[in-house]
């Protein structure tokens, strides 16, 4: 069964281009040759270690995304562990971790903000408030303007 996971390594920084990709695609033939998939490499480029590895305070990053069984995998981090270029590697199995995103995302999705739901029933009330407004103020201005007058005279006298 094929799981993903992302293979993440550190190169010396003073390997060569040509020599990058060599190793590279070494790796690649290694998941490939073996059954499995490699869905995508990417050269993050150099970037300084967060301490000192081997003598090395910085060095060159490769992300691959795979797609393999786990004795492939296991088998590709004994050759990074052997490979003397590689200074550091790290695999994490992410399709459990996707798989709970998706359910989150699922999830959050079904949900109706309270935003939305506080947001439609200030409109509908607004519309209410706006339909009886005319009939209301109609019946409320007309008395005012009658009797208004009425007092003002009865004031005067």
């Amino acid at each position: 069964m094929n799981r993903t996971y992302e293979v993440m390594y550190i190169i010396r920084p003073d390997l060569e281009e040509a020599d990058l990709d060599k190793l590279i695609e070494g790796f690649t033939a290694v998941v490939t040759n073996g059954g499995g998939e490699v869905t995508q490499t990417e050269k993050l480029g150099r970037r300084r270690l967060a301490y000192v590895v081997r003598k090395f305070q910085d060095g060159l990053y490769v992300l691959m995304h795979v797609s393999a069984d786990g004795p492939l995998v296991a088998e590709l981090e004994r050759r990074l562990r052997v490979t003397e270029q590689v200074i550091k590697f790290i695999t994490v199995r992410t399709d459990e971790e996707n798989k709970r995103l998706a359910k989150i995302k699922a999830h959050r999705d079904s949900r109706v903000k309270v935003s939305d739901q506080q947001a439609a029933a200030a409109a509908a009330a607004a519309a209410a408030v706006a339909a009886e407004a005319p009939v209301a103020v109609a019946a409320v201005e007309a008395p005012v303007a009658v009797e208004a007058p009425a007092e003002t005279e009865a004031a005067a006298v």
